[in-house]
């Protein structure tokens, strides 16, 4: 399949698009756009008219705080969290999922993150966000299933990227190539999955664990000083 690629960095899409250029012989299409920003859906519209989009995937995303904090201590950012994790996935869905409806087939990867599977604290915007997400995609995904679209929400837990300041890998914070291509085997079993056997062990080992324990004071402290000395000790990764 060709690709489009939309993000806000041109020289960083233009990258990835050489290189699955010249692995795969498609073409990839770029469009440079700001999510944060809540006016950028109709020049998108405009871009990708005339084009028949199979596959979206809905996979941008941005934290309150790039380590956890309190609410009230982290950066007054609210609208923009609101537009990239929240906004982009209802308007890039609306855009696409009119077409796919008209041809009834297509598939919509909504990435959300465990961290919307409950009310987590130190990352509570981000959390409530993707928490939309997730009940988001479940509820599309009962509208249109008789439709032939199917409509899955992907929420892993640990995954090394930019936004999480390339942690170090191991048995649970997979590579994004990793995840992705254990994820991409869980696409027909149902509308939600945590994308890998690792986290969907780690999803039900949480699930045992009663929310006043994860809402505790001391679990919270524990929290705060073990992943800000995590994320300080890593500058390698960044």
């Amino acid at each position: 399949m060709n690709i489009v690629m939309i993000s806000r960095t041109v020289e960083k899409m233009k990258t990835v698009a050489m290189e699955i250029e010249h692995s795969t012989g498609r073409n990839v299409k770029i469009i440079q756009v700001d999510f944060t920003k809540g006016s950028i859906y109709e020049y998108i519209e405009e871009s990708l008219n005339g084009l028949e989009i199979g596959i979206l995937v809905n996979n941008v995303g941005m934290l309150h705080n790039p380590e956890p904090c309190r609410f009230l201590n982290g950066p007054e950012n609210d609208k923009n969290l609101i537009n990239c994790n929240i906004l982009s996935a209802v308007k890039m869905t609306r855009i696409i999922l009119k077409q796919m409806e008209e041809r009834k087939r297509g598939l919509i990867l909504n990435i959300s993150s465990a961290f919307g599977y409950f009310p987590c604290p130190l990352y509570s915007l981000y959390s409530a966000s993707k928490a939309f997400v997730t009940t988001f995609s479940k509820a599309l995904q009962a509208e249109y299933k008789s439709k032939g679209i199917i409509i899955q929400a992907v929420t892993p837990y640990g995954v090394s990227t930019a936004m999480t300041k390339r942690i170090d890998t191991n048995i649970i914070t997979k590579s994004a190539e990793d995840f992705v291509t254990q994820s991409l085997s869980y696409i027909k079993l149902g509308n939600e999955t945590f994308g890998c056997l690792a986290h969907e062990v780690l999803g039900r080992i949480f699930n045992c664990i009663p929310l006043w324990v994860i809402h505790s004071t001391a679990v919270q402290e524990f929290t705060l000083n073990f992943l800000t000395k995590k994320f300080k000790k890593e500058p390698k990764n960044m």
